[in-house]
């Protein structure tokens, strides 16, 4: 364990985003270049999340919920609710356009939303691919139970698993929960990994660790997370990225030119309508401003 990493915060209204990638001291864990933790939080009856139609190049996102619910819309005609447990990916590649929100009949009363919401940077061969969407329910990732320990692998490879996910490189990606007193060992089958706690009261190798930070952890090592409280992490990395990438708003890309083509596509509406909805984010710095992290009305 070398470096633990404090997210920035942004508040929403009393909803909290916790941004932990990129950072100064990780520009990206693996092929993993955004990391964004929102949550825990309760909305009253009549609110939630609204992610206003957004557009997307050479990366996937992949979102995974422990609690509450999302209906996920977008420019291929998808539309999938996603229920804590399961895997939305969707592919941009050469671009996409998507919509979050809370589905209305949650809105009728008191629900939660806690969840994980990371940017996968596409191999430079893959950058340009058709655009793709991929639902996979909790029940058809593989898991593992151990003495207090739940291990979900979600996409890529650990524990001797691989999940149905289809990725472009080699990703680690594992859901882990913890009973008070259970530990496990933190896969070592990657040279790049990071571990970030979600929740509760956890140990490293018998160190501290602090609640939602991230843990960049040593090439090779093969550390005890021990939970003295019941915990909620995911350990995530992979093979290292192929070059350097460019980010600038919901645009990933290794070419900064094909960054300025996507905001003239944007602004054209050369990225296809989402089915049923009928508003849209506009590029940072007009007006309205844009919002791409969730918000609480």
């Amino acid at each position: 364990m070398t470096t633990i990493i404090a997210p920035r915060i942004h508040d929403l209204g009393g909803f909290q985003v916790r941004r932990a990638v990129p950072s100064v001291q990780a520009r990206s864990v693996g092929p993993f270049v955004f990391v964004d933790h929102f949550g825990p939080v309760t909305f009253e009856a009549g609110r939630g999340v609204d992610v206003r139609p957004h557009p997307h190049i050479g990366l996937a996102t992949v979102t995974f919920l422990w609690a509450g619910q999302q209906t996920h819309r977008d420019s291929l005609g998808s539309v999938q609710e996603i229920t804590p447990g399961d895997i939305n990916w969707m592919t941009a590649g050469r671009g996409i356009a998507h919509s979050e929100r809370t589905p209305p009949g949650l809105r009728e009363h008191p629900h939660a939303l806690h969840g994980l919401q990371t940017w996968v940077a596409l191999p430079r061969a893959h950058e340009e691919a058709a655009p793709a969407f991929f639902h996979h329910p909790a029940d058809t990732l593989p898991q593992q139970r151990r003495e207090g320990a739940w291990l979900r692998v979600l996409a890529g490879r650990a524990y001797g698993e691989e999940s149905p996910v289809q990725v472009f490189a080699g990703t680690l990606y594992v859901a882990i929960d913890l009973d008070p007193d259970a530990s496990v060992p933190l896969d070592a089958g990657h040279a790049q990994r990071a571990l970030y706690v979600l929740e509760g009261d956890a140990q490293l190798d018998g160190r501290d660790l602090p609640a939602q930070h991230l843990v960049l952890l040593d090439d090779g090592t093969r550390p005890i997370l021990r939970a003295r409280t019941p915990v909620k992490a995911m350990l995530l990395g992979g093979e290292p990225l192929d070059g350097p990438r460019h980010l600038w708003w919901n645009f990933v890309s290794s070419d900064r030119e094909r960054i300025e083509h996507a905001k003239q596509d944007w602004e054209a509406g050369r990225f296809g309508a989402v089915p049923g909805e009928t508003e849209f984010i506009p590029l940072p710095g007009t007006d309205p401003p844009a919002v791409k992290t969730p918000t609480s009305d």
